[in-house]
């Protein structure tokens, strides 16, 4: 199915399938959500089990801490499943691996 059914605040797309159209879910290595008064139940279910059932690798869901500096939630797919697993949750910086390196201040966005 094309991702027109869903516009995920952030998008990261394999470099190789930038210029197709429609976008593919294959096409996609990551999706983020921001959560924000009102998508709370969208965000943290409904989105996360379409993008699973989809096939997109990476979850990750940016939530407001009472601290002000956000919280990041990632996930990882399990293929097998087509659910997905609970991964590091982040506040302050955000350091991953997969699905490629990044370092991201969250004071700074």
């Amino acid at each position: 199915m094309p991702l027109t059914n869903r516009r995920p605040d952030v998008v990261v797309y394999r470099a190789d399938t930038i210029d197709i159209t429609p976008t593919r879910p294959e096409h996609v290595l990551l999706v983020a959500e921001v959560v924000s008064p009102g998508s709370e139940t969208t965000d943290r279910i409904v989105k996360v089990d379409q993008y699973a059932k989809a096939g997109i690798a990476f979850y990750w869901r940016v939530e407001q801490a009472a601290t002000g500096v956000p919280l990041v939630y990632t996930y990882v797919l399990d293929p097998a499943t087509r659910t997905y697993r609970d991964g590091d949750v982040f506040t302050g910086v955000v350091k991953v691996a997969a699905p490629f390196p990044a370092e991201i201040d969250l004071g700074q966005i």
